[in-house]
């Protein structure tokens, strides 16, 4: 794949797909990571004396205007991020944002509006998605993926865009891919996965291929009660997936034919409803119980101490550690010690520890901890999870042709 060192972009129109898909509330970023991520790419290329057209999606909007997914504050934001003004398109690919690009100086930037405010953006038919990206590519003279968080989307700015212009990887998605090869590709051992999150269906491909490479697989968050059942321990009215339990159960059993360690929760922390996040109100009635002394009418909601401990140790001697997914529901301080304890145990690791994104990268960054610690902070939760399950991405596809 080229690189944006292989592309002469001084006075150039260049499309730079980003991921800003930011967390929001009221309008508010609550979690800046991923502009911050693709910022230094932007910056070079303002640097050279590109114009930089920025676009990217943000939620799940219905193919058409929402206020509610406008990424107007991203645009605010970004700016604040690069030092510089970011003008701001307030359409995707009509009078707005052609006359925004047409006004940019050489060494400016300009964000448009959501991609998915327009239906031929997730479109599955491909002569409309292929319409819409025959718009965008009318606002650029040449294409830079660097949202590493959609290229498992064949969407339209993502797959069929690159197609259309002379393209390059930006400096994240070289970075994510080269990190992702060496969790796959002569990994340094022990090489321990830990999982997380809320159910075992998200992660069944990931857990599939690396049954075959990992050392130590590490279960936590609400996937665990699945397992925990498998094993035939009762989980009251914890997080289950009844039709998951024959896969766990072959996984288990391949794991010990072949020598890969499970390590499952020793302990849980529950209560009998789901805390409010939002005020962080006290839970009165929180209890640690064991893993196989759930009480009827609670639910598991972190892991206890002693699995944290547990889990700790199993990380203490890794060479290579992948984390993807909470321990619990570490949005509340009474269910957040099982995350911050793996957290902990990554920044004690002497390995390359690898973040998988989404929560646990917006759990690293909620619960106070330093970025810098880690050998690497992914930007892209599901784009990374298919990628370690062996699948072709759809948008680096795109990018290597």
């Amino acid at each position: 794949m080229k690189t944006i060192e292989d592309l002469d972009v001084a006075g150039r129109r260049v499309f730079v797909r980003a991921d800003l898909n930011v967390p929001l509330s009221g309008g508010t970023i609550t979690d800046d990571g991923r502009i911050r991520a693709v910022a230094p790419t932007i910056a070079k290329l303002v640097e050279r004396g590109a114009k930089v057209v920025v676009a990217s999606h943000l939620g799940r909007p219905k193919g058409e205007p929402d206020p509610q997914f406008s990424l107007a504050p991203v645009a605010v934001r970004l700016g604040e991020v690069l030092g510089r003004p970011v003008a701001f398109a307030t359409d995707t690919v009509g009078e707005s944002a052609k006359a925004t690009v047409a006004a940019l100086a050489d060494g400016e930037v300009t964000l448009l509006e959501n991609l998915r405010f327009n239906a031929g953006e997730t479109s599955k038919d491909d002569a409309e998605r292929g319409a819409f990206a025959d718009r965008l590519a009318g606002l650029a003279d040449l294409y830079v993926g660097d949202g590493f968080g959609a290229v498992h989307r064949k969407h339209a700015s993502v797959f069929d865009l690159p197609a259309r212009l002379p393209h390059a990887v930006g400096d994240l998605i070289a970075t994510e891919v080269g990190v992702l090869q060496r969790l796959t590709e002569e990994v340094e051992r022990p090489y321990v996965v830990v999982l997380g999150g809320s159910k075992v269906s998200d992660k069944v491909g990931v857990i599939d291929n690396l049954l075959g490479k990992a050392d130590r697989i590490l279960i936590g968050g609400g996937m665990a009660f699945t397992f925990l059942k498998a094993k035939g321990h009762e989980v009251g009215n914890s997080l289950l997936q009844e039709d998951q339990i024959p896969t766990v159960l072959e996984y288990l059993k391949r794991a010990e034919e072949s020598g890969v360690e499970f390590v499952l929760p020793v302990d849980v922390a529950v209560s009998a409803s789901f805390p409010d996040v939002r005020s962080q109100a006290p839970v009165e009635d929180f209890a640690v119980v064991g893993a196989d002394a759930i009480p009827a009418g609670t639910l598991g909601l972190d892991i206890g101490p002693a699995s944290g401990a547990l889990f700790a140790e199993k990380l203490a001697d890794a060479k290579t550690v992948f984390w993807n997914g909470p321990m619990g529901v570490f949005e509340h301080p009474a269910f957040a010690d099982g995350t911050r304890a793996v957290t902990q145990a990554l920044i004690d690791s002497d390995g390359f520890t690898v973040v998988g994104g989404g929560d646990s990268a917006a759990a690293v960054r909620i619960l106070g901890f330093d970025e810098t610690k880690f050998g690497h902070i992914s930007t892209g939760g599901g784009a990374s999870l298919e990628y370690l399950e062996g699948k072709t991405l759809p948008g680096l596809a795109a990018l290597e042709g």
